[in-house]
This record gives structure tokens, sequence and C-alpha cells, in this order.
């Protein structure tokens, strides 16, 4: 099995230098491609990630429009697609995913003060609930993890809430890989930039113990950082001038993307 944590495409928040935690900011029409590029990249490695049976999203449409560019992808690979990963896939949206509430500070510039803004205690209780409620269950399914071809599951998100939730992930399931990736005095595992991906291959332990999927397990799977920050899916895509790149999506405005070519993707921790 695969799993990804993305980051959702440019918002008009992210161009004007605005906080945007629980904001509802809209996809630019960079955005846009950039959420096309990462799906038509995702459904050319279908190969050998699979198709995607699970995909999670932030309820706030900059995720969710994202996510849909993946499902959207995928689409054309069912037909030809067995096993665990046959059936249509549907997107399940939470608020639990949002981005850090920024609270008085939502909607103005960055580095106004954010005295109030959600905590980190906060974020992490809600990163630690997702994963115990929703992602835990789909990552111990047996069905999933012993299917015979293999399979991904999507979590987009983003940036300050994606590291949290990968804290709470690596801590339950893979302590040694959150040490291999946290440095001394590292508050954040990850830079993450538009569409930005982390993969990791979640298998069945060697020395698993019969459990619950919804109670701590005692490695009851094995996980493994891949990639963080993979962002080659963007090779060669220039905004396109004018400011209009830079504007609210127009969802009757035609975009030509369709000589998309993904290109093979390596670790990229920098934006």
């Amino acid at each position: 099995m695969r799993l990804f944590f993305i980051r959702h495409g440019e918002t008009v928040h992210n161009v004007a230098g605005l906080y945007a935690g629980v904001c509802d900011s809209q996809l630019t029409a960079h955005g846009v491609l950039q959420a096309r590029r990462l799906g038509a990249h995702l459904a050319a490695r279908s190969a050998s990630v699979g198709p995607v049976v699970r995909i999670f999203s932030s309820d706030l449409q900059r995720a969710a429009v994202t996510a849909q560019a993946i499902i959207d992808a995928q689409t054309p690979q069912r037909s030809s697609s067995g096993g665990a990963g046959e059936r249509a896939v549907g997107l399940v949206k939470l608020p639990d995913l949002r981005e850090r509430d920024f609270r008085s500070a939502e909607g103005k510039p960055y580095g106004t003060p954010r005295t109030d803004a959600e905590t980190h205690q906060e974020m992490a209780a809600r990163s630690d609930r997702f994963v115990r409620t929703h992602l835990a269950p789909v990552l111990c399914d047996r069905n999933l993890l012993e299917s015979p071809t293999e399979v991904s599951v999507v979590v987009v998100a983003h940036g300050l809430i994606l590291n949290f939730l990968l804290r709470s992930l690596l801590s339950r399931f893979a302590p040694a890989e959150l040490g291999r990736l946290e440095g001394p005095g590292t508050e954040y595992l990850s830079a993450w930039g538009n569409t930005g991906y982390m993969e990791a291959t979640v298998s069945k332990s060697e020395d698993a113990v019969p459990t619950s999927a919804t109670t701590r397990p005692k490695r009851r799977i094995k996980l493994n950082v891949l990639r963080l920050n993979s962002l080659d899916h963007l090779e060669g895509l220039k905004k396109t001038r004018g400011g209009i790149g830079s504007a609210q999506f127009d969802k009757n405005q035609r975009t030509l993307d369709s000589f998309v070519r993904p290109s093979a993707t390596k670790r990229k921790l920098g934006e």
C-alpha cells in the first residue's frame, strides 16, 4: 500500500500573502493546473503505486478541489484496474483536516500577530483524532494490506496541519522514521509547497499482533517515508502572465494542460 499526504494547490490568499486558515480561500487558475498536474502524475504512476482506493480531504474547497482533481484523473484507470481498487472512490471531507485557525489574524497579511490562533496542542489533538478514527482503520485493513495489487490512500490538507498529521502518524506507527526525519529542535518535519506530497509505503509488519484497528496497534504495520514535499510533477509548468494565473479560477475558462507528462519523483524538502 502507498500513502500520500498532499498540500492543496495555490490559492488567492497564498498569492496575496494573507493568512487563510479556516478562511475558504479559492484556488487560482495556476492552482487548478497544479492540481491537474498532480492528478495526472499519480494516475500515470498507477502501475507502480496502484489506483487510489481511499481519499480524505479538508472540507475547505482548496483541499477538496485538489482532491477531486486526483479522483477525476483516476477515473480512466477504473475500467482496467482490479483487486482492491476496482470500485469507484468517493471523497471524504473532514473538518479535522482544516488548516490552523488563525482566528483574529484570518485574512490579514503575513506577519500579523497571531496571539489568539489555534494552539499546537489543539492542532495535535485533531490530528491524532483523524489518524485514530479515520486513517488507522484504513491502513490496518487486511483486505488492503493483502491486496494482490498495489493500492494508494490519499490525504489532502494544508501546509501546517500536514506536519501535525505526519508527526501523529509516525509516532503511532513508525517512531524510528520520526526520529530519522526530525532534527534537534525541529518544529516542522517538512516544508510543503502547493501540491507537494509525502509518499510512504505501508506493509504488514512481520511481528504484527492481532489488534483492533481503532485501538493503538503494536507494530500492526510497517511504514517507510520515501519522499517529502515532492514537486516533480510541476516541472515545466509556468504561471500564465498578466495576472491571469494568479486570479481566482473561473470554471468557465478553458485551460490547455493536455501536454502534461509527469516525471519521476524524488525526495525534495524545499518549497
